[in-house]
């Protein structure tokens, strides 16, 4: 099973146990996008090239099959391998993800905080005024990675401040964001720009039975952007957490990699 990171994020993202993955028979398979962490930069690369990293991955390991899931910034790229290597994906999740930018009747932006419209909306002047608005951030974030996370952003959830708050969690998201920026920060803004062009597929494309799981409180990538996904996806289930935010996700991943390798709904997703 392949888990892909956040935005910004790396291999060494927040995961499951060692002792619950042994439990499920999970061989967990993570790596970083390009620009981050040890991984060359690939410029103007978009949402779907992510499968192609996948299925190379995937071939070098002799894997024929196999599932995967993404988290935040990861459910474009995990929705990008559902619908470009069908025969292949078994199942995918997509959790806390964003829709397309160009989503037909969605209003983007409507629910999100306000530091992510404002970088956002410096991304979609393309890419040298992102790279200048992050610049001095980057620096900041090599010093310390805990910058590189919304912590501290006033419009944080307290479901999310609850999540956060748990030392083991808190320092798996800063253990990642440390190794994302270990060479530079370009992995980040070059998914914020993947995020505001074309993702390159369409994701009612993916064939394989699809989770769209998503906090009704995230600030961060709201509901309405799996919403949007799950009225386009056939195959789709869709589970919202009334009282969960963006970092909820993380909390909910145990359960998700069970429905992943399920050959049949878990109850509690099927009363969600």
């Amino acid at each position: 099973m392949f888990l892909l990171h956040g935005t910004p994020g790396s291999r060494r993202g927040p995961r499951p146990r060692a002792s619950v993955l042994h439990r499920l028979g999970v061989r967990l398979i993570g790596y970083d996008r390009p620009g981050y962490g040890r991984s060359d930069r690939a410029p103007g690369r978009l949402v779907r090239d992510a499968a192609a990293d996948v299925r190379a991955i995937a071939d070098a390991l002799g894997l024929d099959r196999f599932a995967v899931a993404g988290r935040s910034g990861g459910g474009p790229h995990a929705l990008a391998c559902a619908a470009l290597l069908v025969g292949r994906v078994t199942r995918a999740a997509a959790l806390g993800s964003l829709a397309p930018h160009d989503a037909d009747g969605l209003d983007w932006y409507a629910g999100m905080t306000a530091s992510n419209v404002d970088t956002y909306r410096i991304a979609e002047q393309g890419a040298p005024a992102l790279s200048e608005r992050l610049a001095s951030h980057e620096h900041r974030v090599r010093q310390d990675p805990e910058a590189g996370l919304p912590f501290g952003d006033p419009g944080l959830p307290e479901h999310d401040r609850r999540v956060v708050a748990d030392f083991g969690i808190r320092s798996l998201f800063v253990e990642a964001v440390a190794e994302a920026f270990q060479r530079s920060g370009d992995g980040w803004g070059d998914d914020m720009l993947a995020f505001c062009r074309p993702w390159g597929f369409q994701p009612a494309a993916a064939v394989a039975p699809i989770l769209l799981w998503h906090g009704a409180l995230d600030v961060f990538s709201p509901v309405a952007h799996t919403l949007w996904l799950a009225g386009r996806i056939r195959n789709a289930t869709i589970v919202v957490e009334p009282e969960r935010a963006h970092f909820g996700a993380v909390t909910a991943l145990p359960q998700v990699l069970s429905w992943l390798i399920a050959h049949e709904q878990r109850p509690w997703l099927a009363a969600a």
